[in-house]
């Protein structure tokens, strides 16, 4: 097989005295994303697609949240690291589509700053990084404005 598939998801709560960082991107916001790392929601997702797609497990197994040395690790770096796993074993990241859920802040005017930041950890063109925000619709934990989740879904090829 040629090809493979992976999904991921990710969510963190919203809390005060953090940066919202969002696929690499700090997003100016009161609230920003409670983690052990930067809790950057949309790469963690994106990485769980990827390492599902060769059934290599979770985010978890290779940076667990109770490893001192991933407090505060830019999530991107973490990326790379996943991203050369993929690529040492014959795969590379054909594209992502991916979506973030948030009631606020409007992420439109960071869209391509962040396809641009992932694509380049990647080394792939920024056209094969698909982003989509959107809302809860006041629904849910997400909704309430308790957190901020994101899904992911990846395709690799052999390279």
């Amino acid at each position: 097989m040629n090809i493979r598939i992976g999904n991921g998801y990710d969510i963190h709560r919203l809390v005060s005295d953090r940066p919202l960082i969002l696929g690499g991107v700090n997003i100016p916001h009161t609230l920003g994303l409670l983690g052990h790392s930067d809790a950057d929601v949309l790469t963690h997702a994106i990485m769980d697609a990827m390492l599902g797609a060769l059934s290599l497990g979770d985010i978890g197994h290779y940076f667990p949240p109770t490893d001192r040395q991933w407090a505060g690790a830019d999530s991107l770096v973490l990326l790379s690291q996943v991203n050369q796993l993929i690529c040492d074993r014959g795969w590379l990241v054909s594209n992502i589509d991916s979506v973030v859920v948030a009631e606020r802040p409007k992420l439109k005017p960071h869209i391509e700053t962040i396809r641009s930041k992932i694509a380049s950890v990647l080394q792939i063109e920024p056209d094969r990084v698909g982003v989509k925000a959107t809302t809860n619709e006041k629904l849910g934990p997400v909704g309430r404005e308790e957190g901020i989740c994101a899904y992911a879904v990846v395709l690799l090829t052999r390279g």
